[in-house]
């Protein structure tokens, strides 16, 4: 049996509210009033459930649109991460998912062979620095460079590049999968040193680092690697990958289910 709904408020508190724009508190307020009467709360306690259902509102909407803002790839998090199958040290792992290197704006290079986890580390990574209340700004290089080549058009790049760095964790994904030029060296290199002690960056690759100028410029890529291993946790991941290893078992995809034959 449903229990009956708790009575409505009156219109002149529902309009105040709507003004003073307390939506979480306004929507919680009735079933919070109907209990608080039933077990006789003092008034304190009334406005302190009520204040608590609005932060926590707020909350959970600041945090769904950090989420959108960032623009993460898949919505991979820890919820999904097998820490046993990773060969990343589980100290290692323990260690960065306190979020503490983040809030020293230390960086962070993990480089490994595809399909060793990596993007689904550092994505998780992100979302927990989302819950910790920070913001994300995550691009592949190649994003990455279309952002900041766009900003030449109208000479906005240190605008744009700004921005960028107000997110306290910038994720540049999968590195060196493809070949980059003279505009993506340029773009990581702006990015990497406009967020250089104030800011982390995240890079994944299947190069470690001191290998990025294989792919790019010497110059731009040798300072813009100077700077992110400056203050650096540098991840090692190993072995094949568990994408092919999925694929191979037949577990990658949900089993395919022969339709019923028809009814004669």
């Amino acid at each position: 049996m449903n229990a009956p709904e708790p009575p409505a408020l009156p219109e002149e508190l529902v309009a105040l509210l709507r003004r003073m724009r307390l939506p979480y508190l306004r929507r919680a307020a009735p079933e919070v009033c109907a209990t608080a009467r039933a077990q006789r709360w003092d008034p304190a306690e009334v406005l302190r459930v009520l204040l608590v259902e609005e932060v926590a509102g707020r909350d959970g909407a600041t945090r769904s649109m950090r989420r959108r803002a960032a623009g993460f790839p898949s919505g991979k998090t820890f919820d999904s991460w097998r820490e046993a199958d990773s060969t990343i040290p589980a100290p290692t792992q323990a260690a960065l998912r306190t979020l503490e290197w983040v809030g020293r704006a230390e960086n962070l290079a993990l480089t490994g062979p595809s399909g060793t986890g990596k993007s689904h580390f550092i994505e998780a990574l992100g979302h927990a620095v989302i819950d910790a209340g920070m913001r994300v700004a995550w691009f592949s290089l190649e994003s990455l460079t279309a952002t900041v080549s766009r900003a030449k058009v109208d000479a906005s790049i240190a605008r744009v590049v700004a921005r960028i760095c107000r997110a306290e964790l910038i994720v540049v994904d999968d590195i060196g999968q493809l070949p980059a030029g003279q505009e993506a060296a340029e773009a990581f290199y702006r990015v990497v040193d406009a967020a250089y002690e104030r800011r982390s960056v995240a890079v994944s690759s299947n190069l470690h680092p001191a290998g990025f100028d294989t792919i790019m410029p010497k110059a731009l890529a040798t300072a813009a690697v100077d700077r992110l291993l400056h203050h650096a946790h540098l991840v090692l991941t190993e072995g094949g990958s568990h994408r092919l290893a999925e694929a191979m078992a037949g577990t990658g995809v949900a089993p395919l289910i022969d339709p019923a034959p028809p009814t004669p």
